[in-house]
């Protein structure tokens, strides 16, 4: 904090308070990922962010704003596209690129396609195939709620084994961090 003053041939003026605001800084938000459709609560840590006025997402601003400390805060993410920067703005100014990570990346929700094959043992263990689209996050299969293990090979196809399952129909579903993908049947075939 400073003191200004005004000086002219009249004299000098009460001085003033002024205080320097330091520029926010943005090292990283947590998740990285969220849905198109924006809307997840998203955190953001750095220094310099106790008077933040307005978080961006790319372009977009962000609504619900929230400052926990100096190092911290939240936002809703808006709608959004691609992998974009996010910053912050404080009466010292709008964060710029610099260390640490302060990108996010908005996903398409998952969809499943095809299940081959579409049936299989109630003891489990057949490998099924699942055609698709924006698989690459996917970070869990369940199949009639029971989670399976899994490999993505790609955004568009990604292989689970079945868990052992009671004869009958279940819906096999994905998530990612953009959320649930549709479902599609499987029948579990008595052993």
């Amino acid at each position: 904090m400073v003191n200004v003053t005004v000086t002219t041939p009249g004299g000098i003026s009460n001085p003033l308070s002024y205080i320097y605001v330091a520029a926010p800084i943005v090292i990283g938000v947590s998740p990285q990922f969220g849905p198109d459709t924006g809307g997840n609560s998203v955190t953001i840590t750095g220094s310099n962010l106790a008077l933040a006025s307005a978080v961006n997402f790319g372009p977009n601003p962000a609504t619900g704003l929230t400052v926990i400390s100096d190092n911290q805060l939240t936002a809703t993410a808006p709608p959004g596209t691609g992998t974009v920067v996010v910053t912050v703005t404080t009466p010292g100014g709008t964060s710029t690129l610099g260390p640490g990570n302060p990108y996010y990346t908005y996903l398409g929700a998952p969809v499943i396609n095809t299940l081959i094959p579409d049936n299989g043992s109630s003891l489990g263990g057949d490998s099924v195939t699942i055609n698709g689209a924006n698989l690459t996050y996917t970070d869990s299969v369940t199949f009639g709620g029971t989670p399976a293990s899994f490999s993505v090979l790609s955004d568009t196809l990604a292989v689970a084994t079945s868990p052992a399952h009671a004869a009958g129909t279940v819906n096999v579903q994905l998530h990612t961090p953009a959320g649930n993908s549709n479902t599609l049947p499987f029948t579990y075939d008595p052993a």
